[in-house]
């Protein structure tokens, strides 16, 4: 884990060398649930490389010079799912993998087109559809930069691990919660 206890968690920033956000949010947050577990939440993860340009994105110029931008939504979809592997190993010091991931929210801009597509390296990752995580899949009229295709963002459960914060965390549970709320009311 990296990074100070917040009481929205403990966020994980990737090293320097890798895709950055493009505002201020961390690549992952870790969030307490009792009795030892954790939830990890991970944003939304593109083909984005540490240098700016997108894996499955390559410009060109036709035979008339004329620019071109040759998308491929199976080499986008295989590098989301490596980052997001990568993003988990780092927020758990190597403890947890794709096999911890329990939901994943799938953004298209080209359901039509790319749906297929991504399913075939979806189905690389997890094989087996009772150990693949929920999922819901849904198309948007444009993601942050035209080279991008697909975006997900996950949650992967991390049963028994205890959070590795830089700074003391907070020491009574009843500081998790909002002061409004009382007892089991939430």
């Amino acid at each position: 884990m990296s990074g100070t206890t917040h009481p929205n968690g403990v966020p994980y920033l990737r090293p320097a060398g890798n895709a950055q956000g493009l505002a201020n949010y961390p690549h992952a947050r870790t969030v307490t649930a009792g009795h030892g577990a954790s939830y990890l939440h991970i944003s939304g993860t593109s083909s984005r490389r540490g240098d700016g340009s997108f894996v499955g994105a390559e410009r060109a110029h036709d035979p008339n010079g004329n620019p071109s931008l040759k998308l491929d939504i199976r080499l986008q979809t295989a590098a989301v799912l490596k980052n997001i592997a990568a993003i988990i190993d780092g927020a758990t010091e190597g403890r947890a993998g794709m096999q911890n991931v329990v939901e994943v929210t799938v953004f298209l801009t080209n359901m039509k087109d790319d749906y297929a597509g991504m399913n075939e390296e979806w189905n690389k990752v997890w094989p087996d559809r009772t150990t693949a995580p929920a999922r819901t899949t849904v198309e948007v009229r444009a993601l942050p930069r035209e080279e991008i295709l697909v975006e997900m963002k996950c949650v992967a459960w991390l049963a028994g691990f205890q959070l590795r914060a830089k700074a003391q965390s907070l020491t009574k549970p009843r500081d998790l919660v909002h002061p409004r709320w009382s007892g089991n009311d939430c």
